[in-house]
């Protein structure tokens, strides 16, 4: 069965929620040389990592490959002391039109360090007034990024169907009740999406977030 969908928006980034990157760490572009390690950074494990191979190829043959340049200009990756990859987030155009944060993953056994919370407050806070809103696609698994996300200001959308995906918030909601903390949960927040970005993504038949 296919993991649940769940979609959030950020319209006005909460900047108290910021931090500064630990010394150490730097975000920089990831490499071309690098890409498959990009690939595996979503993945816990290297058996998981070759399983899944297949899907992240085609998945960067559809949404980047037209567009290599500014994929490899756009996608980042946080490095430690020894310039090794340990994280990844992006920002990136959708459709050639809607803003999205793009594969949130920091390796584990890192998750600790709060270098998520710095790599979002680094990639979010340089973006303008003119970026936003923001759009994410993730799963109730992802429940601790849910919650960062939260902080920095992204809201559940609470529409039935987002582009070519059912959203299932509301089945999914229990389930984050009880993975989350109980003060975690109540800071949630819901929203409508705009008709302007559901229309735009009635058009096509594929996902780009």
């Amino acid at each position: 069965m296919a993991d649940p969908n769940l979609f959030m928006m950020c319209t006005q980034l909460n900047k108290e929620a910021l931090t500064t990157m630990p010394e150490g760490y730097t975000l920089r572009p990831c490499r071309k040389e690098e890409l498959s390690i990009w690939k595996a950074m979503p993945f816990d494990d290297a058996e998981t990592a070759l399983a899944y191979e297949p899907y992240m190829q085609s998945y960067f043959e559809l949404v980047y490959q037209d567009k290599s340049d500014l994929f490899f200009e756009r996608c980042l990756f946080l490095c430690d002391a020894n310039d090794q990859p340990i994280g990844t987030a992006f920002i990136w155009p959708a459709y050639d039109k809607i803003t999205t944060l793009h594969w949130v993953k920091v390796k584990k056994g890192y998750e600790d360090k709060k270098l998520g919370r710095a790599m979002l407050s680094v990639i979010l806070g340089s973006l303008s007034k003119e970026d936003f809103p923001i759009y994410l696609h993730t799963q109730p698994g992802s429940y601790r990024a849910i919650k960062l996300y939260s902080d920095f200001g992204f809201k559940f959308i609470t529409d039935e169907q987002v582009g070519t995906r059912h959203n299932d918030l509301d089945t999914v909601l229990p389930e984050l009740e009880k993975l989350m903390t109980k003060e975690a949960f109540e800071q949630l927040h819901f929203v409508s999406a705009p008709a302007d970005f559901l229309n735009h993504l009635s058009h096509y038949s594929h996902d780009e977030f």
